[in-house]
């Protein structure tokens, strides 16, 4: 027996391979060097392909709504819940926004604004209960008119969009309905501010309740000179505004710049009355 040849049914010692089998010849060895870089290099993208759906499915919960972001399935129903909410404080800020500025600017000699817009402001402020003696049209036709054109685009869309579509702009939509709604009924809500007799029970209870704006709210802004609680769709802005001091910062503002007396044409308007 030569040294150094193995038995038959011997094990190579260490650092040896196996002779192959008869009949099959042996596969070359790739380099070892090239065999560990392609072999790491390889297993890059397996790892990379085996985390990747592991990876997406922790990112998307069950049920497939994101745990995070604006199409978080709870961020959705507080967008839902919230946006109406959101539409009826912008309409109280507008209604006082457009109160002030036709209570504090502008004269009754202005040609079409002047007639048109600024002095019933000043009658009103004469005579609080004549806007009780309106009708329904002459209470409420401008702010209707206005609101005409959003609503109908608001019920084309509701006609012609998806469900889907639908679905994704609801809060939008919530919010802008809610906002046209207490926008059209904002004159009838200051009218009933000014009537003491004969309203109906729901309209009290939602005065009593600060659901819309309550008679005892709005006899604050009819304190002369007027000056403040210019918000009469709902009021809840009046005392967080009057507290900021907001009204009156622009009023600085704008009489710095134009040199304009705050309300000066309402007190003139008065003392003609009287």
């Amino acid at each position: 027996m030569l040294l150094g040849a193995a038995a038959p049914g011997a094990s190579p010692g260490p650092g040896r391979r196996s002779p192959p089998p008869a009949g099959r010849e042996e596969e070359p060895e790739p380099p070892r060097g090239r065999a560990m870089a392609s072999g790491g290099a390889e297993c890059v993208p397996r790892r990379a392909e085996a985390a990747g759906p592991q990876t997406e499915a922790a990112e998307e919960p069950e049920g497939g709504s994101r745990r995070w972001g604006a199409q978080h399935a709870g961020a959705r129903e507080l967008a839902e819940l919230y946006s109406p909410v959101a539409g009826v404080i912008t309409a109280d800020f507008l209604s006082g926004l457009f109160h002030w500025g036709a209570d504090t600017w502008g004269s009754v000699e202005l040609p079409i604004v002047g007639k048109a817009f600024i002095r019933p402001f000043r009658e009103h402020h004469i005579d609080p209960t004549a806007i009780t003696r309106h009708d329904f049209i002459e209470t409420n036709g401008d702010n209707c008119f206005m609101t005409l054109v959003p609503l109908a685009n608001m019920a084309y869309k509701f006609v012609s969009f998806s469900p889907e579509a639908l679905y994704e702009t609801c809060p939008w939509e919530c919010y802008v309905f809610a906002l046209i709604i207490f926008i059209t009924m904002t004159n009838q809500i200051h009218k009933w501010s000014h009537t003491y007799f004969g309203l109906p029970r729901w309209v009290v209870f939602l005065q009593d309740w600060h659901i819309i704006l309550p008679r005892k709210h709005h006899r604050i802004h009819h304190v002369s000179p007027h000056e403040t609680y210019f918000c009469i769709t709902t009021g809840w802005l009046n005392y967080p505004l009057e507290k900021i001091r907001f009204w009156r910062c622009l009023e600085n503002i704008i009489q710095g710049v134009t040199g304009e007396k705050p309300r000066a044409d309402d007190m003139k308007w008065a003392q003609k009355i009287k």
